[in-house]
């Protein structure tokens, strides 16, 4: 172990220390010259190192991953295949007496962003499209598209369809000639019902109450991306090798059509079966302020486990065509077997969580999942199981103990509220998750690489944050479960301050990047729209 904490210290020793807070968190007065050093024009050596994160698979073993007779892609990208999901006990490790169900994630989550590099006119991106298709299957082809393998998902930026995809000039069976942007993109039917004008699946991100980044920020930064790219393994030399064809250079690879503009890389999990999971492990070796009390089995630097089963859409829930009435790609759109995801970056203040604002566990249970609650005395894993809390349940809790929790205040507003029989006739009953998440623990600060680390606050230095992804039917979805999140309600806010300790974790995360994406279903992966471009 000496040799692994030896590695990770010496990746750190060769960061300025003095650039950062007491939390890890890059100061605001950085000097521009010194970001800009090391830092511009590394993109290759980004691409070939894992940096802090080589360390991973010595630190733990994969998971031992039954085998499946079928590993053939699906046409839902954002489902990661194979992904099984084991009963924990308490402390969140695996156990016969276990009562709680938790997927069991990757080892290593990278996602790369990217703007184009490709002329907006219809011949270039046919070609592009071929040529992304065919490194694509070249991936497929030595790689299942499951943990062992690389589970790959590529997802599409409203500037992507802004900027090359104006007006589709072909008639086909989803749309007509003449169709402009963004008339051709899913449409949320159940918000544009309840608001009386279009609204579409995919929109703009937005700021929300108690966005607060780090200071010298400035706002959080509403990305612009073309492109996204999420690759999940439990193998970091099979993501190297995902990233090389995805974003090297020569022969069939296909980052000719890339200028990619950030890499972010990260981990989950690791502790299920008994060992040391890798939060704890990487944040002791990183000396990130506060990593002494992350809990050694934990999932997540603050603790609980992210993958609960209960807190995961089951199935293809979460795909834009599943449930009746909610977009308009039922039975036959374009889009179908796609979804959109959103994309973030926070930084997580462990010393705030455990020896500030929670310092006993009871404390951050409450603050987690929701007041009241009398957990055991041993840190572990907790699931508020379906239904969870209503909105009339999170209110009275505000006016009995002037708090509430993070899953209780979204419970509601992130699942079915009755029961529900999918397009597919699939019966789900009141209170079954819709969104799933994809999120993942970072060390990056705020990215592994960026192509304006003077804009983006780049720092070596680590620091304990999150990559949040989540995905989602409609983008409308995911901004209730946020508003919520911050105690406001389509019909009421909470009279609760959504940075203060009382309002779940807010107190401890800081936003600095946010953006919305579609995922096509996998036959449209590939510059989706360009085939009726002429």
């Amino acid at each position: 172990m000496a040799d692994i904490y030896s590695t990770v210290k010496e990746y750190v020793s060769m960061t300025d220390g003095n650039e950062n807070d007491r939390a890890g968190r890059p100061r605001g007065n950085v000097n521009r010259r010194r970001l800009l050093q090391g830092t511009a024009g590394t993109l290759g050596a980004a691409l070939a190192s894992a940096g802090i994160y080589k360390a991973i698979d010595t630190m733990v073993e994969p998971p031992d991953r039954p085998a499946v007779a079928d590993s053939r892609p699906i046409q839902e990208q954002y489902i990661l295949q194979n992904e099984q999901v084991v009963m924990v006990d308490g402390s969140g490790v695996q156990s016969s007496k276990g009562k709680i169900a938790v997927r069991v994630p990757a080892l290593h989550d990278h996602v790369i962003t990217a703007r184009l590099n490709v002329p907006a006119n219809a011949k270039a991106l046919q070609e592009a499209r071929h040529h992304l298709e065919s490194a694509l299957l070249e991936l497929e082809r030595r790689f299942p598209s499951t943990p062992t393998g690389v589970g790959t998902t590529v997802a599409w930026g409203l500037p992507y369809f802004h900027h090359y995809i104006p007006t589709l000039g072909k008639t086909s069976g989803y749309f007509k000639a003449g169709t402009r942007y963004p008339a051709y993109l899913p449409v949320d039917a159940k918000t544009s019902k309840k608001e009386g004008q279009t609204v579409y699946a995919l929109q703009e991100a937005r700021t929300f109450p108690s966005d607060e980044p780090p200071p010298g920020f400035g706002p959080v930064r509403l990305e612009q991306n073309d492109v996204a790219v999420l690759l999940r393994s439990d193998s970091l030399a099979n993501i190297a090798a995902a990233m090389d064809v995805l974003f090297g250079h020569g022969g069939n690879r296909a980052g000719g059509l890339f200028k990619v503009t950030s890499i972010r890389r990260g981990f989950s999990g690791g502790g299920f079966y008994g060992q040391q999971g890798l939060p704890s492990k990487l944040a002791l070796a990183a000396d990130i302020p506060g990593a002494q009390s992350i809990p050694r089995q934990a999932q997540g630097f603050l603790g609980f486990a992210t993958t609960l089963d209960s807190n995961m859409g089951p199935g293809v829930i979460a795909n834009l065509e599943t449930l009746p009435g909610l977009t308009d790609q039922w039975p036959n759109g374009y889009f179908k077997q796609g979804t959109t995801m959103h994309l973030s970056h926070l930084f997580q203040d462990l010393v705030t969580w455990y020896e500030q604002n929670f310092p006993q566990y009871e404390d951050r249970v409450g603050a987690m999942l929701h007041p009241g609650l009398s957990p055991a005395p041993a840190p572990g894993t907790l699931a508020l199981q379906p239904p969870g809390q209503s909105e009339a349940e999170v209110a009275q809790g505000v006016r009995r103990y002037h708090s509430y929790g993070h899953t209780g205040s979204m419970s509601e507003v992130d699942s079915t509220t009755s029961p529900t029989t999918s397009n597919y006739g699939k019966a789900y009953p009141t209170g079954t998750t819709i969104p799933v998440r994809g999120d993942f623990d970072t060390l990056d600060n705020p990215f592994h690489y960026t192509s304006d680390p003077a804009a983006d606050h780049y720092s070596k230095t680590p620091a304990a944050g999150l990559h949040f992804i989540q995905f989602q039917p409609t983008i409308a979805i995911f901004n209730l479960v946020r508003l919520s999140m911050d105690g406001h309600y389509p019909d009421r806010t909470l009279p609760v301050e959504p940075r203060s300790p009382h309002a779940g974790i807010n107190s401890v995360l800081q936003t600095t990047h946010r953006q919305n994406y579609l995922v096509p279903p996998r036959r449209h992966r590939s510059f989706p729209l360009a085939e009726f471009l002429v």
